[in-house]
């Protein structure tokens, strides 16, 4: 695979973008583009849907890095485009493209939270890892934000040791951050700490109501409005400590480095 070269003069690969595909995300690479010249004048050798076709077959394959010619352009364009936000522009803008094609607002005011523990291959770092209460195993743990559509909002990735309620405190975090129409957050009992009462409190506190648990959730956390999605995360905040103080001291995680 040749980063150089237009797709027509090489084997396709399925992870390649499609045309229809380019059409979309391409002009807005293109302006990205002309935003940052480079300041030796120099327009670069590589077409930008090739860069990021490279990431994608990376992403899809797993494979390293350096075996991707040329490492240095296309790990040069995935950092880049991660530490700057292009790649969450991208994501925010394609989601909301599939939300209004789906006769929904462009941006979605309930998220469901999950977890999910994954097993860790042999070189991943230990200090990243953790063992999950029921697995046993060193894992990590993935956290889900996602709208109602399965869209997804917000991801965080921990060591499997830490809690779903410590998970769902940085979801909320970053659901509050990048999508302030949110009021409403469906999590399970897990996330919360405890089981959901059913009591509400005034609007004018703006505090969060908890609703008993359904058959399709455990539990379901509200906020009056939009703005009350922290406090939610406040709560479970909260929620945390009290249960730690219940069960003595607890080992704080170790963090997961980069995104």
């Amino acid at each position: 695979m040749h980063v150089g070269l237009v797709v027509g003069e090489r084997k396709r690969y399925p992870s390649d973008l499609s045309d229809e595909q380019w059409a979309v995300i391409g002009p807005f690479l293109d302006a990205w583009k002309a935003r940052h010249p480079s300041v030796s004048g120099h327009q670069g050798r590589y077409a930008l849907r090739e860069i990021v076709n490279s990431i994608f077959y990376q992403n899809r394959t797993g494979c390293q890095w350096a075996y991707l010619p040329p490492k240095s352009a296309t790990y040069y364009y995935f950092a880049l485009w991660r530490d700057d936000g292009t790649d969450q522009t991208i994501h925010d803008l394609l989601r909301r493209q599939a939300r209004e094609q789906a006769g929904r607002a462009e941006d979605p005011t309930a998220v469901v939270l999950d977890t999910q523990s994954i097993r860790a291959a042999n070189h991943i770092p230990a200090n990243t890892t953790g063992k999950d209460a029921a697995k046993r195993v060193p894992s990590r743990k993935r956290g889900l934000a996602v709208d109602t559509l399965g869209l997804i909002i917000a991801v965080v990735v921990m060591a499997a040791s830490a809690t779903d309620n410590q998970i769902g405190v940085r979801l909320l975090d970053r659901v509050v951050a990048h999508t302030p129409t949110v009021a409403k957050a469906w999590v399970d009992a897990g996330v919360q700490g405890r089981r959901p009462r059913s009591t509400a409190r005034s609007p004018s506190t703006n505090a969060p109501t908890a609703a008993p648990a359904n058959s399709a959730t455990s539990g379901a956390t509200t906020a009056g409005n939009p703005a009350d999605a922290s406090t939610t995360a406040d709560a479970l905040r909260r929620r945390g400590r009290r249960a730690a103080s219940s069960q003595g001291s607890c080992r704080r995680p170790p963090r997961s480095p980069g995104r």
